[in-house]
């Protein structure tokens, strides 16, 4: 009779020891993006991964938890991407015009992740993982608006801010966050379509962020 070699199982823990939680918001993450919020949930990401559905009990109590926690990297990777922006722009933009068109294009690319980031009745905005860094890219905003390139280091407890540099803050937030939110809503398409030179919704953020205040008491100098 011949003798049968056992095989591994065919699926099981995508995952290294030690990492469960870092497997369990990206699979969250994938889940967000196919399924919507609605569909993510504790079962469902335990089930991506390939563990119990009690286990990410242990890491998140409850899915909003789960939520708290992956917009929570959603806003680390939102203030890289500002950063990223103001580093890379141009003499033609101020900081906090880099920082705006930095907002938008994180939208544009994350769509998902920035609805939750703003679903503020499905996160614990008291949970200290998801404060920090919620605190941390604002940080990088009040920098910009103060007309300081923020650092690596920006920190959620700078200097005051003026009434104009907080005006400036709220301007530019309303705009760009109204604006993101229209194109994510495909309410900005009509718009879109009807420009010459196919001009897609990152050429028109820049062009409104140039013609928009600045909020820090004087216009931005601008080179032609």
């Amino acid at each position: 009779m011949t003798k049968l070699t056992p095989q591994p199982p065919a699926s099981g823990p995508r995952y290294h020891h030690g990492s469960l939680k870092s497997a369990l918001l990206d699979a969250a993450e994938k889940i967000l993006k196919r399924d919507g919020i609605e569909g993510l949930t504790l079962r469902a990401a335990a089930r991506e991964v390939g563990v119990s559905h009690a286990a990410p009990k242990n890491h998140f109590d409850d899915v909003r938890g789960l939520l708290s926690e992956l917009a929570a990297v959603g806003y680390v990777r939102f203030r890289a991407a500002l950063l990223a922006e103001i580093a890379a722009r141009d003499t033609a933009f101020s900081p906090i015009d880099a920082a705006g068109i930095g907002y938008v294009k994180f939208a544009i690319e994350n769509p998902e992740l920035f609805t939750l980031m703003f679903r503020s009745e499905r996160l614990d905005f008291e949970r200290p993982s998801l404060r920090d860094a919620n605190r941390a890219s604002f940080a990088v905003l009040a920098e910009a608006a103060a007309g300081r390139p923020p650092g690596e280091t920006a920190s959620q407890n700078s200097a005051p801010l003026s009434l104009a540099q907080a005006a400036g803050i709220a301007s530019r937030w309303s705009l760009v966050h109204g604006f993101a939110c229209l194109v994510l809503d495909g309410r900005m398409k009509p718009v879109l379509d009807r420009t010459e030179g196919g001009i897609d919704a990152s050429m028109l953020i820049r062009a409104i962020v140039q013609g928009a205040p600045t909020g820090g008491g004087t216009p931005t100098q601008r080179t032609s």
